[in-house]
């Protein structure tokens, strides 16, 4: 599940406008300057090319001079990641030759990979053509290629979701990274299969299509992924697709990378599969309005097999496929804050020397064919809950301002969907507990959280808050900002790990 509310409240770091000063002529001017780095994510003394795009008026000066916050860059922007023994974030700034007071930034992970099932991930602000600044969003690199073949790309700022599963991409159509033409998987039928996907704050629609799909040194081939696609774009959204479309939702998703927040998403969740049983024929009289079967006369709903529904990647590894383990640090500044943050995104549970359970309490919890999937036992004040973690939610969301006594935000949009306490911070404590159909699974462990006062955060530049959160009535949803400092598991369902098959939780 996905909060993306950053968008509303990044004003400021949106303007990247500069004063026009020496080195310019009253004919020519350099308003702006914008970087990007490919790859964004090297081991540790690898090479990253920086590209800088230089705009103004006139007959401008489109020449920069590079600098790195670490590491050392040549003249033509190649960065060499310094020698590190921990996860770092090397910020990259191309400074206009001709107006110096202009500027542009990008940031590359630097890892120490000790392991293949090792993946960077980094929170920062996001893709550079977003158009804003993003909050609290992990964001790592896939590399996609057409099945069989060595026509490969590598796709950055794609968004890691333990609250769903799949992989999902922007097209270039979209705004997006992803300009290969992957192969249409076909329905039972012989017609092009799509799909529509929920989430808490709109929906995103488009074709099936396969990829082999590589992610450190895992990978899978033949994977069916959705394309996400604008409603300008063939086929058309159908209506009850579009009228699924939450409450106060931004409908369509894939017009844009702003209005989606990344160049993908990958769903490392609690499934193997995105839909599961409830999409295919068996026990249903009729298919869910999921996967669509779309002939050129229009898309209409139909039913998806296990192998042709969009599945959690990781499920399809040859090794350490039975689930992940996110890894970020405490944010160290004393308001909990940070900017550019690097972690890791570990592949497998108890399968290797670096991704083994150690201390942490596991939370089971039930499985798809419960009305209470993927939820544990979170307990506030002696009232129970159903809780969750996702790392795709930015926020820590719970209760309401009546339950919590945390205020509400005023004074811009979207103020209501977060918290802003008075004399932060709003300190909160809790207890979870796994759980069964049959009830309560071990004992409940306490967990402990802060709440700040969100406008102050959105006020700084910082890409990272272990503090933010805001109101989801009736239920607590452990967004990113509960990650920091917390190794967290999410086992797939049905896959053999140490303690037991999951689905489960552990932290």
């Amino acid at each position: 599940m996905i909060r993306r509310f950053g968008l509303l409240l990044a004003v400021a770091s949106i303007i990247g406008w500069a004063a026009c000063g020496g080195g310019g002529s009253s004919s020519s001017t350099v308003s702006s300057v914008s970087v990007s780095c490919s790859p964004s994510t090297v081991t540790s003394g690898g090479t990253s090319q920086c590209t800088a795009t230089v705009t103004g008026t006139g007959s401008f000066n489109s020449a920069v001079n590079w600098s790195a916050s670490a590491g050392t860059i040549s003249s033509s922007g190649m960065l060499t990641a310094p020698t590190v023994t921990s996860s770092v974030v090397d910020t990259v700034t191309a400074t206009s030759v001709q107006n110096s007071s202009v500027a542009g930034t990008a940031t590359v992970s630097v890892t120490t990979s000790s392991g293949s099932n090792v993946a960077p991930i980094v929170v920062d602000a996001g893709p550079s053509n977003l158009g804003y600044s993003s909050t609290n969003v992990a964001f790592v690199t896939v590399t996609v290629c057409v099945p069989g073949t060595s026509n490969c790309q590598n796709i950055d700022h794609v968004m890691v979701d333990t609250g769903s599963s799949g992989l999902r991409l922007l097209p270039t159509g979209s705004g997006g990274e992803l300009s290969l033409s992957l192969p249409q998987e076909n329905d039972s039928s012989g017609n092009p299969l799509a799909e529509c996907l929920v989430f808490l704050d709109g929906y995103i629609w488009g074709p099936v299509q396969t990829a082999d799909v590589t992610i450190a040194g895992e990978s899978a081939s033949n994977v069916p992924v959705q394309l996400i696609i604008p409603s300008t774009t063939s086929p058309a959204v159908p209506t009850s697709c579009s009228n699924q479309n939450p409450s106060g939702g931004a409908g369509n998703e894939g017009n844009s990378v702003g209005d989606f927040g990344a160049n993908g998403i990958i769903g490392v969740g609690l499934l193997p599969q995105d839909c599961g049983p409830g999409c295919t024929s068996q026990g249903n009289t009729s298919p869910p309005d999921v996967y669509y079967d779309c002939p050129s006369s229009g898309c209409t709903p139909t039913y998806a097999t296990l192998t042709q529904q969009v599945p959690n990647p990781v499920s399809m590894f040859a090794t350490d496929n039975n689930g992940v383990l996110i890894e970020l640090p405490s944010l160290a500044s004393s308001n909990n804050q940070g900017l550019n943050v690097a972690g890791s995104l570990i592949f497998g549970i108890g399968t290797e020397s670096n991704n083994g359970l150690g201390s942490a309490a596991i939370y089971e919890v039930p499985d798809i064919y419960s009305s209470n999937f993927g939820n544990m036992i979170t307990t506030y004040s002696g009232q129970s809950y159903p809780g969750f973690l996702d790392s795709g939610s930015n926020g820590l969301f719970f209760l309401d301002s009546s339950t919590t006594g945390i205020p509400l935000c005023t004074g811009f949009m979207g103020a209501s969907d977060w918290y802003c306490p008075a004399s932060p911070p709003a300190n909160e404590s809790v207890t979870n507990q796994g759980q069964s159909d049959s009830g309560p699974v071990g004992s409940p462990v306490q967990a402990s959280f802060s709440i700040d006062n969100a406008n102050t955060l959105f006020g700084t530049n910082n890409t990272a808050f272990s503090t933010l959160g805001g109101p989801q009535s009736g239920s607590f949803d452990f967004g990113l900002a509960f990650f920091y400092g917390r190794n967290v598991f999410t086992a797939i369902e049905g896959a053999s790990t140490p303690p037991g098959s999951g689905p489960y939780f552990a932290f």
